[in-house]
């Protein structure tokens, strides 16, 4: 096997994706067969300066070529090879954010990041003008909020584009972006798969007044496909990308993509009527579109798949983070008796006591918000516990309400999906850390939003893997071979995933939750309008 990796490597019959999550930077090298066979990460946490989260250029860099290193590294520790080309490269990164450049490629101002809730004011105005749900998060909403500021910087402005649309245009030259990356700056036209054309004369009509030397279209990278060819690294690319100044250039780079775009790659939800749910510190349902929606609903995110089909995500801030900080309670306790246990099965022993729970959690309430929750509309955020004299207070239905809430405000998006909108769906996929204890979260998911959950056993190979697929592709695709049919052939055929289907009783039981949820949504705004 590593004689033909070895090969394989040698040859440059390889892929290789790069990942800029929000804590970790990770490089993953993909063989002939799709699979993983090096890797390599970098920690790295934002900052919060001048009332900005942000993260530095020279912390990008230093990360792009530590996470790269140890990734070709690892290639020399297992198979004797020095790595010096690979077949296609890919890059991805958070999605939207500000990143502006002048005529001489200068960053302007530090790197906004989506974490941003700055835009509010551009957000709202946009919104009603295009008649299309602009979240603040959006790059056109923090370039619309530049211009509201009357920034000195804005007559500067040659190019704005993203923190993976950056990385991309350092190493290539190239202006571009996926167009799933693309759909977080502007709306994108679903015939034209490129920016909305009517929205953009709106905007630049919106902005006439301010007399600036620029059309938002000369600012704008330029939209491609999943499987476009976006450039090849450049002598200079290849010198930041690996600083032992081993890696060649002239190798073919897919278009960059958004961290939502990769997700869906890496767990094959890109067809329509599929979706994925992560669940982790935040939690969010992606669905792939058959048609629109029927109107703007402000819980609601439209992005695109890579291929450039309609997505609707429904985003929650919170999930898992109060229900770990329970676990945890019961770790110190157990510690305080004389016992260790051992984390995973700790959280196994206490998930699986949570399907011993009545249905609805025996009129218990609990809200896992540690911060604020755009869904319900809490600009902070108060994790509280609630219970009623007469309800049924227990270990089991502790658990369970712990965990019915981490999807609770993320399941009223999607039921403005699946019973607003009506909304058709197959299956969704879950990955996430809530979903390690077999049969637990899942079960729990399949009842919150009523349809099959599968797990698959490479949902936790992440982002990094997806953008190395969408390389790959690119690099290897026949002919007309769709995305979709290369995933389906060629990545994921014949794995082993788990389904599990909603539980009738379990569905009516969450239903009787969320009713409880949503009128106590008022101690919620007690708790954060008079706890400081």
């Amino acid at each position: 096997m590593s004689l033909d990796v070895k090969n394989a490597i040698e040859s440059g019959k390889t892929a290789l994706g790069i990942e800029f999550g929000s804590t970790r930077i990770k490089a993953v090298l993909i063989g002939e067969n799709n699979e993983p066979i090096a890797s390599g990460s970098y920690d790295w946490e934002n900052s919060y300066v001048n009332n900005i989260w942000t993260y530095s250029l020279e912390d990008i860099w230093k990360g792009l070529q530590d996470s790269y290193q140890k990734m070709a590294n690892d290639v020399k520790q297992q198979y004797g090879v020095t790595l010096k080309t690979v077949g296609s490269i890919g890059f991805s990164a958070m999605m939207h954010g500000y990143m502006a450049f002048d005529k001489d490629g200068e960053l302007l101002v530090p790197f906004r990041t989506w974490r941003n809730n700055i835009t509010e004011q551009a957000s709202t105005k946009l919104t009603e003008v295009f008649n299309y749900n602009i979240p603040q998060r959006w790059s056109i909403a923090h370039l619309y909020q530049v211009i509201l500021n009357q920034e000195e910087h804005i007559a500067d402005i040659s190019f704005q584009t993203t923190l993976a649309g950056y990385i991309h245009w350092k190493l290539t030259g190239e202006k571009v972006l996926g167009v799933g990356e693309a759909s977080g700056v502007f709306p994108i036209d679903l015939e034209t798969k490129n920016y909305n054309q009517t929205m953009i004369g709106q905007f630049n009509d919106l902005v006439a007044p301010n007399n600036l030397p620029w059309k938002l279209e000369d600012i704008l990278p330029k939209v491609l496909l999943a499987g476009e060819n976006a450039g090849v690294l450049t002598e200079e690319g290849a010198k930041l990308l690996d600083v032992t100044g081993e890696l060649q250039a002239g190798i073919p780079l897919c278009p960059p993509e958004g961290d939502a775009g990769t997700g869906m790659v890496a767990t094959n939800s890109i067809a329509k009527r599929t979706g994925n749910v992560s669940a982790g510190t935040s939690a969010f349902a992606m669905v792939v579109l058959e048609k629109d929606l029927s109107k703007v609903h402000p819980e609601i995110d439209l992005v695109t798949t890579p291929t450039g089909n309609l997505v609707a995500m429904a985003h929650s801030n919170n999930c898992s983070s109060d229900l770990n900080a329970w676990v945890g309670l019961f770790d110190e306790f157990a510690k305080a008796v004389g016992m260790n246990v051992d984390a995973n099965e700790l959280y196994g022993t206490l998930f699986k006591q949570a399907l011993q729970g009545d249905p609805d959690g025996g009129g218990l309430l609990s809200y896992g918000y540690l911060s604020g929750e755009h869904m319900t509309h809490f600009e902070e955020g108060r994790p509280l516990f609630v219970r009623s004299s007469e309800s049924n207070f227990n270990l089991s239905n502790f658990m369970r309400v712990h965990l019915f809430t981490a999807f609770g405000a993320m399941k009223i998006g999607m039921d403005i999906l699946l019973k607003e909108e009506e909304v058709k769906l197959d299956q969704i996929l879950g990955h996430g850390g809530l979903f390690k204890t077999e049969g637990v979260g899942q079960g729990f998911l399949a009842a919150a939003l009523n349809v099959p959950v599968s797990v698959m056993e490479t949902a936790g190979e992440g982002g990094a893997w997806g953008i190395a697929l969408l390389a790959s592709y690119m690099a290897n695709k026949e002919n007309n071979e769709t995305l979709e049919d290369y995933l389906n052939q060629k990545v994921f055929a014949g794995q082993q995933g788990k389904t599990m289907s909603p539980d009738p009783k379990d569905v009516e039981g969450f239903e009787q939750f969320m009713e409880r949820y949503k009128k106590g949504l008022a101690i919620e705004r007690a708790a954060v309008d008079n706890l400081k």
